[in-house]
This record gives structure tokens, sequence and C-alpha cells, in this order.
């Protein structure tokens, strides 16, 4: 197509990069784990942990939600090396509410690594990145342009929308990521990628968006073959979405007369591995827990509190919540956790709406 032959070569900076980067200055979005373009003109050099950290936690998860993980995990643990010594189940109390448990377990294999086996210093490349746990193929190309100015294609979910509407990309994705990295590596600046690879995020995530495209004050719109064909918004092309199962099970909760509630840990493998939760069926992707008050763990006089619903990736829940007090605290499986301590106790947000559900209808 016509506009493709506006690519630039690879000596001179690309006219899309070069429009796209002046735009970036003028409007980058201010993040915890970002050098500001001005500053890092200035020299002042990206920290790659901060980079790593930020781009594990944005996997699966908005901007909004990450900045106050990303500050609590810095003032915590500052560096790979505080990160390394720290235990996994205070890793896991801080990721709660993240999701995507596998991420925070990851976290701490890489980072044992990073400090045990190359100095605290993470590698420089994404090839050489991606032999480290939790680091696939953004993450690792990710981290090696903005960290250490690796002239390589990012691609995430922002950046796949820009490029089909800028392309008119008619393959959908995921199959479409072949043909929008080679596209993408055409127009990118291999002397700033890192600037790069950030502008196209945000002008995805605030220009480009995917039912409300600015496209009058977007800085790539002269180039941009969707806009000039008039179907911007037929653009990404989309895969018919199988449908979600729905899957049933159910959870109880035991309280004590002092409040406190009765937790175990969960298998070390599997959904949720490794963090806490009020005793529940066993319910997973594939198949349906048992339900009712006859799968309880212990006898009590159980009340049904209602059903908390909930998604996952690949299927949606039907958890039933059961309420019972028991006066005799007597051994269980798991341990008591009081009520000033809920709330740093590793759950996950699944965990926290069955609490929540449980206690709420309690006091009505």
């Amino acid at each position: 197509m016509a506009l493709r032959n506006n690519i630039n070569s690879a000596d001179t900076q690309p006219v899309h990069a070069k429009d796209l980067l002046d735009w970036y200055r003028q409007n980058a979005r201010s993040m915890p784990w970002r050098v500001p373009p001005d500053d890092h003109a200035m020299g002042v050099r990206t920290n790659p942990y901060h980079v790593w950290l930020s781009e594990v936690m944005l996997q699966q998860t908005q901007v909004a939600t990450v900045r106050e993980y990303f500050i609590r995990f810095i003032n915590r643990w500052p560096n790979v090396y505080t990160l390394a010594e720290a235990d996994e189940e205070d890793i896991l109390k801080e990721w709660a509410g993240l999701g995507y448990y596998s991420r925070a377990r990851n976290l701490k294999k890489c980072a044992d690594i990073v400090a045990e086996s190359h100095n605290g210093r993470f590698p420089d490349t994404a090839a050489k990145l991606k032999k480290l746990p939790g680091i696939g193929d953004y993450t690792s190309a990710s981290i090696a342009a903005i960290a250490f100015d690796e002239p390589i294609a990012v691609i995430d979910g922002n950046v796949e929308r820009v490029m089909a509407r800028l392309f008119r990309i008619e393959i959908p994705f995921p199959d479409a990521k072949a043909e929008t990295r080679q596209l993408l590596e055409t127009i990118l600046d291999p002397k700033l990628p890192g600037e790069f690879a950030q502008a196209m995020m945000d002008l995805g995530a605030t220009i480009c968006t995917a039912k409300r495209p600015s496209c009058k004050i977007c800085p790539l719109q002269d180039h941009c073959e969707a806009r000039a064909n008039g179907d911007i918004l037929d653009f990404p092309r989309k895969s018919l979405k199988k449908s979600k199962p729905t899957r049933k099970g159910a959870a109880f909760i035991l309280e004590r007369p002092d409040g406190a509630i009765l937790l175990q840990k969960r298998g070390d493998k599997g959904m949720l591995a490794g963090m806490s939760q009020i005793p529940t069926t066993n319910w997973n992707s594939r198949q349906d827990g048992e339900t009712g008050k006859s799968a309880a763990p212990v006898s009590a006089e159980w009340k049904n509190m209602g059903t908390v619903r909930h998604t996952f990736t690949h299927f949606h829940l039907e958890l039933e919540v059961w309420y019972a007090h028991v006066e005799n605290a007597t051994k269980h499986d798991g341990w008591w956790s009081s009520r000033k301590d809920i709330d740093g106790e590793a759950l996950p947000t699944l965990m926290r709406k069955v609490i929540a559900l449980g206690l709420n209808q309690c006091l009505k």
C-alpha cells in the first residue's frame, strides 16, 4: 500500500518515529518506574530492576492498579538483592489482589537467579532475558529496549492495536504478531528504542484507544492507512472467541468467637498455588467442585450466605459461600487469622470476595 512506502531507511530516523517521539516528549505519561524523556536526554539511565518489576506486574494488569503495588514493592525491596532475600510468602502477601500469582512466584525465582548467578545485574539482551523465569517474548523485549536500548520490537496489546490500524493488518491477532513485528522493526528508531516502545504504548493507551480513538490529535494520523480508508474501528481484526465454561464449587468460612477465620494454604502447583484460602472444594478450569454443606471440611451449623461469581482467564466460577460459628476452636487443617491480620494474608481476590460476602451477610 502507498502509505507503507513512507518508511525511511534505517540510516535515518524513520518518519513515523520522528513524529511519534516528538509527541511523546510532550505527552509521556508519568510512571513511577519510568525515566521521563527530558531526563533521559540528559543522560539519566533507566533502572533495569524497576523496568523488570513493573513489566511483570503489568502482565494482564492495568497501569492504574500496578502503580500502588510497584511503589509498595520498591519501598520494601528496593533492589534485586533485597527481593531475593525475601520469603516467598511475604512476596505473595504483597502481591495479593494483582492476580495471576505464578507471576509472583516467578518474580522470586528470577530475583534469586539474578542475585546469585548474575551478580545482581540483569542480562542486557532479550535473548538472554528470556532464559529467566517468568520472562517471555514481550517482557524480554520491553526490558531490553527500555533498560538497555536494544533496537527490538516491543508488542503489547496497545501496540498491536496501533499497528493494526496504521498498516491495516488484515490478519486477526494473535496470528498477526509476525507481520506486526516485521512492520514495527521498519519504523522504530534504533537509536531510541526504549522511548519509541514507551511512546507506542502511550499512544495506544491514550489516543489510539479501542472504541473512541482521537484521530485528530494523533501524531501518526498522516501515516495511518485505516484512517485514510475510513475504517479505523474495523481494526484490529478479531477472531471468534471461544465461550468460557462456568464451573461451580463451595467455600466454607469457619469463625471463632474471637473473630478469627480459619485459613489454609493451597498446594505448590496448580491454580493460585501457594496462596492462602478459605477451605474450598476441588474445582478447577476443567471440572466442578462439590457443592452443598455436605462438602464442608468439618461438622458445624452451616448457613448458606450466597454465591460469589469470579472470572478467571479460561473460565467463570460460581462459588457457594457457607458460614459457621464454632465455640470450640479445635485443631483443624490450617491456621486461624484474626480480623486485624486478615488483610495482610496472601489471599487472592476471589477469597477476599468470599470473606466479604460471608461476614457482611452475618451482620444483617
